[in-house]
């Protein structure tokens, strides 16, 4: 038996988030399937992250086991060929068989993406949250800075979430604007909770929009209380860039 851990990078519009789903097609799904076909062998994938419903990914991280003896490096061409094209897993490799995506120490990088223009663009709107209100990034890193370090992050969570720790740590946090009117909120840390990236982009916009200020920012982020920030920008804009181990 052999453990191979594949990075994926998909679009998440058409599914319903990552993990298995009894109402819709999930990106697990359509992995496991392809891979079952290639191997033909029943194979179920482990994930890194269980991205929502729309969201993207640039480098998602699983493993499967297998008997098969097709060089590691060689699945990701392999199984491309069964992926449907909004689907691709861009690197494979082998890994020791007790190697876990999600017990091992990691850098999960995160990025909301909102296009801040004054007409919406009909290309970009499966891949940013549009804003015609002018966003003041330099507003929205005074905020982002507060979420630097170790912090009890129940605020930024969806009350239905079932982590059993709601402590995390943010290594970096920043906001920039391109030359096409994109705003880049990235996120680097040791993990996320359950909408937390999606809750913390909301309190920034507004940090943005001047309607709240550094201190208001500070205190919903100390707040520890998961009434405080429960707006959830949309799914469109967030991007799971990478998991670095």
């Amino acid at each position: 038996m052999r453990r191979i851990k594949l990075t994926v990078a998909y679009d998440g519009t058409a599914y319903k988030g990552w993990q298995l789903q009894p109402n819709g097609v999930t990106i697990e799904e359509m992995l496991n399937k392809a891979l079952s076909d290639l191997l033909k062998e029943p194979v179920c994938v482990i994930g890194a992250s269980r991205t929502d419903s729309g969201v993207h990914a640039r480098g998602n991280v699983a493993v499967f086991d297998t008997e098969s003896w097709i060089p590691g490096d060689k699945f990701c061409y392999a199984v491309n060929r069964g992926l449907p094209e909004d689907i691709r897993v861009v690197e494979s490799e082998e890994v020791p068989l007790d190697w876990h995506p999600r017990k091992q120490n990691c850098v999960k990088t995160y990025e909301y993406r909102i296009l801040n223009c004054k007409i919406e663009i009909p290309t970009r709107r499966l891949y940013a949250h549009f804003c015609y209100y002018p966003l003041n990034v330099e507003k929205m890193n005074e905020a982002a800075k507060y979420l630097i370090g170790e912090h009890d992050f129940i605020s930024f969570c969806a009350a239905n979430h079932q982590a059993e720790e709601t402590v995390r740590t943010i290594y970096g946090a920043e906001v920039k604007k391109n030359d096409e009117d994109i705003v880049t909120i990235r996120l680097c840390g040791s993990g996320f909770l359950y909408n937390m990236v999606r809750r913390i982009a909301a309190v920034l916009v507004k940090a943005g929009k001047g309607q709240i200020d550094k201190a208001g920012a500070e205190k919903l982020i100390n707040a520890a209380d998961n009434k405080v920030a429960k707006d959830v920008m949309p799914a469109c804009g967030l991007y799971l860039k990478s998991v670095k181990y």
